[in-house]
């Protein structure tokens, strides 16, 4: 099987495959050690067994035993399945085995007549025989005994050993198909979820069950059908919001274009009109420009050019306009900044339209008399601070989470303070994003809201 289609088998199925795998390899291993073992140590203990009965012989045979106890001593070699022959000074053979008559050669039977010992393991008529020969007063004699005879209990040892290893090989597959099947349920019911996820239902809950990371896995999936949720629901709302604020500028619109070319505005009235249709042409294409710009900062398009830039410069081109345009409306404009530079490395363009978005934003909510404060200041170790805060009614906490969520606090405000789109903060909250900065809202110490940027230094 390709890399590919490994991949795409089930998780049962790989699991299963890799308990065979293992217990297929184990019990060869297994198996191997314990033949090899086994058999090397009863071809060891057979040869020495045979060993210590060739010595009992020749020594019986030395002290010249009683036709009776070689009697017995024959009946026993033949019960042990030792079958031997004997060899006389004069190069004779005495036995009744022809086993051992073949394996008592020439070069053995003058080894024997020489005073040496005989210890061997050879292949005799086409048979695994061992082979054990000691000189006697007489001449010599040899033992012989198949191999399959000397290890026959070992065999047999072996043969249980393989049928355990295969028993155990066998368990071994059936509790890995029980644990694949084990761990591929909830993870099934995860995919399940998922897919239905991707099909657009958002009624979707996932048990929360299995070993930790397959409960991980299902609790991030809950925690993304809610999010997913909320998100969505957030989407409606916003869709309906900007719905209305287009439907409400173009309905003015019309109606006075109608009038228009149905004669009914006096000539007096034309240059009112006109101006009305004006602003609200105005306040539609901003909408349509605030729109646009979300869109662009959500897809990530815009090209941010960040280098090093002075803060403080920067602020004071900031209260340059601004403060005409706060005093025009009879608010005061407060610039706080150090004496000496504070540096980071921005996109001046894109952080001015930040700063411009809040400011514009202060200034809406802002009664004449109270202020509207921009400040620059070094921040945390490697970063700076932008915050403007205002003299406005501020905002209440559960606002402060949902700041700069596009349209939210357009509805819970529209038609108890002044607003603008919807999108304003939405839009800083996308730029700061994209300069690798953060921001966040909370209560300004002029009663307003405050708002604050930190930067990369």
């Amino acid at each position: 099987m390709n890399r590919t289609g490994w991949r795409r088998t089930s998780l049962s199925t790989q699991v299963i495959g890799l308990a065979v795998a293992i217990a297929v390899l184990t019990a060869t291993l297994a198996g191997v050690l314990a033949v090899g073992l086994t058999r090397s140590s009863a071809d060891e203990a057979a040869r020495s067994t045979l060993a210590r009965i060739a010595d009992g012989a020749a020594a019986r045979a030395d002290n010249q035993s009683t036709v009776a106890a070689q009697t017995r001593a024959v009946r026993l070699l033949g019960a042990l399945n030792v079958e031997s022959a004997s060899v006389g000074r004069g190069g004779g053979i005495i036995s009744t085995s022809r086993l051992a008559r073949q394996a008592l050669t020439p070069e053995r039977r003058q080894l024997l007549l020489g005073g040496t010992a005989v210890s061997e393991r050879q292949d005799v008529d086409g048979q695994a025989v061992l082979i054990e020969g000691r000189p006697t007063d007489a001449g010599g004699i040899i033992l012989v005994q198949r191999r399959s005879d000397a290890t026959a209990e070992s065999d047999q040892l072996v043969r249980r050993v393989l049928l355990a290893l295969l028993v155990a090989a066998a368990v071994a597959v059936a509790v890995g198909a029980l644990l694949a099947r084990r761990l591929s349920r909830p993870l099934r019911g995860t995919a399940d979820a998922a897919h239905a996820l991707a099909a657009g239902r958002r009624d979707v809950a996932v048990p929360v069950t299995g070993p930790r990371e397959v409960a991980e896995v299902a609790s991030a999936l809950n925690r993304l059908t809610g999010s997913l949720t909320r998100s969505e629901g957030r989407q409606r709302d916003f869709l309906l919001s900007v719905s209305h604020d287009l439907r409400t500028p173009l309905t003015g619109i019309r109606g006075y274009a109608e009038s228009l070319a149905e004669g009914v505005v006096p000539a007096d009235e034309t240059a009112r009109v006109g101006g009305v249709m004006a602003g609200e042409a105005r306040r539609l294409d901003r909408l349509v420009a605030d729109l646009l710009d979300l869109a662009r900062l959500d897809a990530q398009q815009p090209r941010v050019e960040p280098r090093l830039v002075d803060l403080v410069a920067v602020a004071r081109d900031v209260e340059a306009v601004w403060s005409r345009r706060c005093a025009e409306v009879g608010v005061p404009f407060r610039l706080a900044v150090a004496t000496a530079g504070v540096w980071a490395t921005t996109d001046p363009a894109r952080l001015r339209q930040v700063v411009d978005g809040l400011l514009e934003n202060a200034l809406r909510v802002t009664p004449a008399e109270a202020p509207v404060v921009l400040e620059v200041r070094p921040g945390a170790p490697g970063h700076a601070v932008v915050e403007v805060r205002d003299g406005g009614p501020g905002l209440t906490d559960d606002d402060l989470g949902v700041a700069f969520e596009p349209s939210v606090l357009h509805e819970r405000y529209r038609g108890l303070r002044p607003v603008g789109t919807g999108l304003g903060l939405a839009i800083v909250g996308r730029l700061v994003g994209l300069l690798g900065g953060t921001v966040e809202a909370g209560h300004a110490d002029e009663g307003g809201a405050r708002f604050t940027v930190t930067v990369p230094a």
